[in-house]
């Protein structure tokens, strides 16, 4: 999978009293970024649950703030992955304004079974996603 592009506007619920965006509602727009990530390469969260009996969790997550986003602002969150492994794989998830960052996480995501286990990642997902 090469870089991923999703845009994003800026909402009122999405930012605290003084307009500016509240800090947890980044992992909202990268969990969107993801989501919208798996869909264009012809999966969906769905389709990997009924096929194959996974899903993909958020194992832990590295987020630094570098600048506010405000309200009304459009946004663009490039999400790229970064490494892989059997089971899990490391997504670089960075929201831009125009060019200047505000925001960068690496997230660290995990391939369960139904029970919540770690399990190896499908191939058809795998062969989609791996580093050119």
């Amino acid at each position: 999978m090469e870089e991923f592009k999703y845009k994003i506007k800026v909402f009122y619920e999405d930012t605290d009293a003084g307009g500016v965006v509240y800090y947890a509602n980044y992992l909202k727009f990268f969990e969107r970024a993801r989501t919208e990530a798996i869909t264009e390469i012809g999966l969906s969260n769905r389709k990997l649950l009924d096929k194959f009996g996974v899903l993909i969790i958020v194992k832990s997550c590295n987020i630094d703030y570098k600048k506010p986003a405000k309200l009304e602002d459009q946004l663009e969150i490039k999400s790229i992955i970064s490494s892989i492994s059997n089971s899990s794989f490391k997504m670089k998830q960075n929201v831009f304004r125009d060019d200047e960052l505000l925001t960068s996480s690496e997230i660290h995501l995990v391939v369960v079974d139904k029970n919540g286990k770690p399990t190896r990642i499908p191939d058809e997902l795998k062969q989609k996603i791996i580093i050119n």
